[in-house]
């Protein structure tokens, strides 16, 4: 099964993960929409197949009119910046929620570990409970909930929950914003966990390819599905900055731990600062998602080799010359969770 002859309506297409999942759409056959606020420039070319809708995804009639017709709407839009999270994120899903009502479309959330607190770490299922530490983390749940509630309203919902995201069009990103530093040559790499501590990142490329491979069984799914991914695993918090350093080709590139008190202290007049560093606790301890269900439906999680991942990333931020593609990026199998865990 495709999308060939289905529409779909991207919110947050000029980001990275709406980016990377209205390009996989349009590859799979789909009709896809990309709602933006301002107009391409005149004589701008309009890559990648999406045909752009100028919009607001918090006008309720804006993002109304761009799903008219949809079956798949994607809900992959955030506050620039974290900014007014308290102000603009509730607004905006309320806005998906009816326009899916009204088309009885499926809405596509990438989900985040923010909803989880440490009650349920380290390792985390679909059925956890969410109990959140964090102003984010509790808006999170929030949308969570008024998207289940949607489901009986004539909505149908499938969440796929990742860990960080990096990727060659993810500029947003704590590969990107943390690990390095944002439009400067790699000098040294940030190191934001505990050393020890393992976290998990996810490849935009990969997590968009399951978001595919789930919709190409939509009469599987049921009205109300979730999905956890498993991703890149970092056991003890080396592997990525390892990664980094050896695509640079500069193994003895300087690591250095994240500075939190800085961040603390530039929180109070930038609220990109102030939001990441609520996230601290995040790499403090061992966070990880449980993609048992997801493997036991689909037979295998789409993997890249940590090490392609991460130079596709490097070149598409900038830091590598790009090279054409040797292999394919997506479609590996990884081993089951028990067997990961031991490798772990």
């Amino acid at each position: 099964m495709t999308g060939k002859g289905r529409t779909a309506l991207v919110l947050g297409a000029t980001g990275g993960i709406g980016g990377e999942l209205a390009r996989a759409l349009v590859a799979r056959g789909w009709t896809v929409r990309g709602l933006r606020r301002k107009p391409a420039k005149q004589g701008q070319p309009q890559p990648d197949g999406i045909e752009w809708v100028v919009g607001d995804a918090m006008n309720a009639a804006d993002v109304r009119a761009a799903a008219e017709g949809a079956a798949l709407i994607v809900h992959a839009v955030n506050p620039p910046g974290y900014k007014d999270w308290d102000r603009l994120v509730l607004p905006m899903v309320d806005n998906s929620i009816a326009a899916a009502v009204a088309n009885n479309a499926r809405i596509l959330l990438p989900g985040t570990v923010y909803n989880y607190g440490p009650d349920v770490f380290p390792l985390i299922p679909e059925t956890a409970a969410q109990a959140p530490l964090t102003r984010k983390g509790a808006i999170r749940v929030e949308m969570e909930r008024r998207l289940h509630l949607a489901v009986g309203q004539g909505a149908r919902l499938l969440i796929l929950r990742c860990g960080d995201f990096f990727g060659p069009r993810a500029a947003n990103s704590w590969f990107s914003q943390g690990l390095l530093t944002p439009g400067k040559p790699p000098t040294r790499i940030n190191q934001p966990g505990r050393p020890g501590v393992g976290h998990q990142w996810a490849y935009l490329p990969d997590v968009a390819e399951t978001a595919m491979r789930l919709l190409d069984r939509e009469a599987e799914l049921g009205d109300d599905a979730m999905f956890h991914m498993d991703g890149h695993w970092d056991a003890d918090g080396s592997r990525m900055v390892a990664a980094i350093a050896h695509a640079l080709g500069k193994p003895d590139l300087p690591v250095r731990r994240m500075p939190w008190w800085l961040l603390r202290l530039a929180g109070v007049a930038v609220p990109l600062f102030r939001e990441l560093g609520e996230m601290r606790y995040l790499w403090q301890r061992p966070v990880r998602l449980d993609n048992r269900r997801l493997l036991a439906f689909l037979g295998g999680e789409p993997h890249t080799p940590l090490d392609l991942a991460v130079r596709r990333t490097l070149e598409g931020l900038g830091h590598l010359p790009a090279q054409p593609a040797a292999m394919p990026e997506t479609g590996r199998r990884i081993p089951d969770l028990a067997t990961s865990s031991r490798q772990g």
